[in-house]
């Protein structure tokens, strides 16, 4: 099933689901009540072709812990989305086999165009 994973604190994420059509069919995961399995992450992994593009680096803990002054591996940006839910770029959007990570406009555009 199409999914969105997503952060009900989050403010952008909230604005994001407001503009999505009434009566789609698609599955809420709200990452912080429900974390992202490995299995999960593998298959978005699978998708988006490495970890680092479903990193979110504006992560207040990507600065607080100093992450951003390390040489993070793949590995790294896998153990860290799986620790901490705020690591997970958002919203990701998987539509039709497809993957669509963040909330940039172009990314949004390509989201309601695969959305129909």
């Amino acid at each position: 099933m199409d999914t969105i994973f997503y952060l009900a604190s989050c403010d952008t994420c909230r604005k994001i689901i407001k503009t999505l059509p009434k009566g789609l069919k698609l599955a809420y995961h709200d990452i912080k009540q429900d974390p992202i399995t490995l299995e999960q992450l593998e298959e978005m992994h699978a998708m988006a072709g490495s970890y680092e593009a479903l990193f979110s680096k504006k992560a207040q803990l990507y600065k607080s812990m100093g992450l951003k002054d390390k040489n993070l591996g793949e590995a790294d940006y896998k153990k860290y989305i799986l620790e901490h839910y705020t690591f997970l770029s958002r919203p990701v959007f998987v539509i039709d086999n497809k993957i669509y990570i963040g909330n940039t406009q172009q990314n949004m555009l390509q989201v309601m165009k695969a959305i129909g």
